[in-house]
């Protein structure tokens, strides 16, 4: 999980404007040691603040609803089915982690596993209900994430407190291997015993595997291109400006990069 936003640019008197990305402009110097990370708040306030966010996750679960239900109208089969989603602002809402980072000028991943583990986390709107709703149809939830095994009970608290369906060894699926951060593997995992009806998920990483394999912004958006027909259909994108591997792909995925090159890079890449 690394993190990539929209900026806020002060402009005369207590007026502050959204802009596409970054834009570049003279400041005092951070102190060493500390995260710029002024430009994130305006993604962080529009997932918090913003009804549109809201309105944008019933509308995907919605449509979610759909499909599973034309699903199983329309294919008679004796295998089980299943959906496959991700947690981290997919199903669970870590806006409010984002916001510390940005008061506390720290960057990922300082404080998330602490952040993780008070299982504070609310669900993203929609969420619950349409999970609850896939559950009751027969349809298994697996939860696939990123989170490692230390962050595996926090999460498994969360995910409970909040009511969503079938939380256990079997359908929380964490990452187990150090190296990569990769789901494919557990995915095809999932379908060598389930028909999986939907995936969802708030980063292109989360469907398949030839998205994890797009490391440049050219190729994450020709990928994408290439396969418009599953979104909608099969992929189910929530929407997460605050970060993802798309910002990864802005920086080249060089996670040494200091604020001054990070903003530069972002700047370079606007386009008017």
């Amino acid at each position: 999980m690394n993190h990539g936003r929209y900026k806020l640019r002060w402009l005369g008197v207590s007026l502050w404007i959204l802009t596409a990305h970054a834009i570049g402009f003279s400041q005092a110097p951070m102190p060493q040691g500390e995260a710029d990370k002024e430009y994130e708040v305006a993604a962080i306030l529009w997932q918090q603040s913003s009804g549109e966010q809201r309105a944008l996750c019933y509308q995907t679960f919605a449509l979610a609803k759909m499909l599973l239900d034309r699903d199983l109208r329309n294919h008679r089969i004796r295998q089980r089915r299943a959906i496959i989603v991700d947690v981290d602002d997919t199903i669970l809402d870590n806006s409010r982690y984002e916001a510390a980072l940005v008061k506390q000028r720290k960057n990922y991943p300082e404080g998330w596993t602490a952040w993780i583990n008070r299982a504070e986390a609310p669900a993203v709107p929609g969420a619950v209900e349409f999970l609850k709703y896939a559950n009751s149809r027969g349809v298994r939830v697996f939860y696939v994430t990123n989170r490692k095994q230390i962050e595996k009970e926090g999460t498994r608290r969360n995910l409970k407190a909040l009511a969503f369906p079938e939380v256990n060894d079997q359908t929380l699926v964490i990452r187990t291997d150090p190296n990569s951060d990769s789901k494919e593997a557990r995915r095809q995992a999932i379908r060598s015993k389930y028909r999986v009806v939907l995936l969802m998920g708030d980063d292109l990483n989360d469907f398949a595997e030839v998205f994890e394999k797009s490391k440049t912004v050219d190729s994450r958006l020709n990928a994408a291109e290439r396969n418009k027909s599953a979104f909608g259909t099969r992929f189910i994108a929530l929407p997460n400006p605050m970060y993802g591997n798309w910002e990864n792909a802005i920086y080249d995925y060089n996670f040494k990069l200091t604020e001054e090159p990070k903003a530069q890079r972002r700047n370079y890449l606007l386009k008017d």
